[in-house]
């Protein structure tokens, strides 16, 4: 089964196009995770049991556990999910993009070293540094295509034959380079109009969406921009709203609740444009 396949099915199981973005940093950990042995992996643990039944994916952000040589930790949560919850995948956030053996390392390291579903990649350097990582056929490439900070635009947004880069970029993804139907665009939920534009090229490519929540993305109109025919289409990323929603021993409950929330939330909104 691809990546695709086993998203889709997630998303039917739990009803959900809710991702978690799982992107622990100390000083923000409850006490009760901070005195761990391993703190980045108890407080995951938590937050993974308790919101399961809610997502369709979890996205660990690679520089989160790097920076503080917590890779261990990283590889032992992407087991634990593996282990306990098989059928929600998981993204690698680790936006990698280089060329020739630097790529086909950076594509080991995201697929057989963490073992992820799978990992986001930057496509500045063109589509042959994107075919280490493509050439895995059962996992996802998930291409930066419009990011949701303000300064995406300074690159994405250049005009190139009287279109955008960005929507060049999409038109590439869509055709030449999905020869093995592996690829997925990161489309922030800050811009909703370039949003739709990108579904109108990509057909039912999925999307993933970071931008709900702290970077004040309105699910409304991402909803109403991105989703598929199918009502599929999306995958809604949220971290810091849910991950730390509670800085106290309650943390896990409190990340429960804001995912159920943004979970209904986004269902309201399917519902009403199925």
């Amino acid at each position: 089964m691809n990546f695709i396949a086993k998203l889709e099915l997630a998303q039917q199981k739990n009803n959900s196009l809710l991702c978690v973005g799982l992107d622990p940093v100390m000083e923000r950990l409850p006490p009760l995770c901070r005195h761990e042995k391993e703190p980045f992996l108890s407080f995951n643990r938590a937050l993974i049991a308790a919101t399961a039944d809610l997502v369709c994916a979890y996205k660990p952000q690679i520089a989160h556990y790097a920076a503080c040589g917590a890779e261990a930790e990283l590889l032992a949560t992407i087991r634990y999910i593996k282990e306990n919850y098989p059928d929600i995948p998981v993204i690698l956030d680790a936006k990698r993009g280089d060329i020739g053996s630097t790529a086909e390392k950076y594509a080991l390291e995201a697929f057989e070293r963490y073992q992820a579903d799978a990992v986001t990649v930057n496509p500045y350097l063109g589509g042959d540094s994107l075919e280490p990582f493509l050439r895995y056929a059962e996992k996802g490439v998930v291409i930066l295509c419009r990011t949701s900070n303000p300064g995406g635009a300074d690159l994405q947004g250049l005009m190139v034959e009287g279109e955008a880069l960005y929507l060049k970029l999409a038109r590439l993804a869509a055709g030449v380079w999905n020869k093995n139907g592996n690829i997925l665009l990161v489309v922030g939920a800050t811009w909703p109009e370039e949003l739709a534009r990108v579904r109108e090229i990509v057909g039912n490519i999925p999307l993933l969406v970071p931008g709900v929540g702290a970077q004040g993305g309105d699910v409304a109109a991402v909803l109403d921009a991105g989703l598929d025919p199918r009502g599929l289409g999306l995958v809604i990323n949220s971290s810091r709203g849910i991950i730390y929603a509670s800085s106290g021993d309650d943390f896990a409950v409190a990340a429960r609740q804001a995912a159920l929330d943004l979970r209904d939330e986004i269902n309201r909104h399917r519902h009403k444009l199925s």
